[in-house]
């Protein structure tokens, strides 16, 4: 049997089945049946007689069988659904659209006619409009309870109607119930008055206090929506640094390689025709040759140290007959190059001098170098790692057959690893009467 077949057969088999993962023999033998299993088991004694190969092939044909048990049993049951769904009653509703000149259906923009409020006055509107309303209940409810102790302080003060004057006596007091009645009329035209002007007042408090909140709102929106604003330029800033690292990387690496191409075409010519005037540095002693150099095998240079010997030993035997901290006719020691001197020695040179100045330090704790230059944010310093046969700075992708060669291309080129245009400069030699590698040389 064709085994990606049984494969995808199984992948099939696993999404139709639910998930089921057992065991073919577990399955043949175990005893309740599923009912797509029913009358598909098998007696062990049966199964015992089987290679492993045969009991694939059974396993997966029981499958088929139980899928197409599956099949049938959902198609029923799909047929009975069908027949359990009740038709739905036509409704008399419709929708009819509007249409315009074009016969198509009319839309309105907000804001497009020159008749259309601004969004601001609509909103004051609305505040406004619910400003009055709530301010016209509350009133309603003052007015109702104002009513209610007119009521209770005027009344039983009045003679009925169908009574008769028939004295001086109650003469009187009919003027003195009109009087009353003016005093009444006089108490409830100062209330509706004080009423109308709560009302006003209430109606202007519940305005500004929409209005602050909605001010709120709007300025919490602004904040967030700034907030926004500055994460998502940082993002761009950030994705162009690193654009920009990548782009420069390239560019670096191509230069590299032009350059590469142009002196190997220098070399072909000075070969072929004799020039004594294209001439090119010589180059170190290639590792491959008689007089290559056999590495101890306890000395690892990825590995951190802080013994001063081993750094020494590693530079004497590895690195100074590559002549490294030469210059490139290899005639002497290159003034940029320092011994093994700590960050904070180097810092010290550095100081004193400007943008651009830099030195090249042997590590104080691993085997290999440190560029120290200074930059207009400050001093900064980058690896240099040594192994595999060349040089180049740390996370880099530029590789250099010398230390000098490195230097005088990151003089003319910008430093990758810096993300700004950053150059080197002035060399920073020794300052003290001593020279710091003198241990390197002896």
């Amino acid at each position: 049997m064709n085994r990606a077949a049984y494969e995808a057969g199984l992948v099939q088999l696993e999404d139709l089945t639910h998930g089921l993962e057992e065991d073919p023999v577990s399955v043949f033998t175990k005893s309740k049946p599923t009912e797509t299993e029913r009358g598909i088991l098998f007696e062990p004694e049966l199964l015992a007689e089987l290679n492993e190969e045969q009991k694939q092939i059974l396993f997966f044909k029981m499958r088929e069988e139980q899928i197409r048990r599956w099949r049938e049993r959902e198609k029923q049951l799909e047929k009975e659904e069908a027949a359990r769904v009740k038709v739905k009653k036509v409704s008399g509703k419709t929708v009819s659209w509007i249409k315009g000149l074009d016969d198509d259906v009319w839309v309105w923009v907000m804001g497009e006619h020159p008749e259309d409020k601004p969004y601001d006055q609509i909103c004051d509107e609305i505040m406004a409009e619910r400003a009055a309303l709530q301010a016209q209940r509350e009133a309603e409810k003052l007015r109702a309870k104002k009513e209610a102790e007119l009521e209770k302080r005027f009344s039983g003060l009045y003679l009925e109607p169908e009574q008769v004057v028939l004295s001086e006596q109650e003469v009187q007091q009919r003027r003195a119930e009109e009087e009353l009645k003016k005093l009444e009329l006089e108490e409830r035209r100062k209330a509706e008055e004080e009423l109308r002007r709560l009302e006003q007042e209430r109606k202007q408090q519940i305005y500004i206090s929409l209005k602050e909140v909605q001010g709120s709102k709007h300025t919490r929106e602004e904040e967030e929506d700034k907030e926004w604003q500055n994460t998502l330029q940082k993002s761009k800033a950030a994705d162009m640094r690193r654009r920009s690292l990548a782009k420069q990387t390239i560019e670096d690496h191509r230069r590299r390689s032009v350059k590469a191409l142009e002196r190997g075409r220098v070399e072909a010519m000075t070969k072929t025709f004799g020039s004594t005037n294209l001439t090119t540095p010589p180059k170190p002693k290639p590792r491959n040759s008689s007089s290559a150099i056999s590495r101890k095998g306890g000395m690892r240079r990825s590995v951190s140290t802080s013994c001063r010997d081993h750094i020494i030993r590693w530079f004497k035997e590895e690195q100074l007959p590559l002549r490294a901290g030469f210059q490139l006719d290899q005639s002497r020691i290159a003034s940029w190059f320092h011994g093994i001197i700590s960050r904070e020695q180097a810092e010290a040179l550095l100081n004193e001098g400007e943008p651009g100045d830099f030195l090249v330090r042997v590590s104080e704790r691993i085997f290999g170098y440190v560029l120290s230059y200074r930059s207009s944010e400050g001093i900064k310093h980058l690896l240099i790692d040594a192994s595999e046969n060349c040089y180049m700075l740390l996370g880099d992708q530029i590789r250099f057959s010398s230390l000098t060669e490195l230097v005088e291309y990151h003089e003319a080129e910008p430093l990758s690893s810096s993300g700004a245009e950053e150059y080197l400069r002035r060399a920073c030699g020794q300052k003290a009467a001593a020279a710091d590698y003198a241990e390197l040389f002896t």
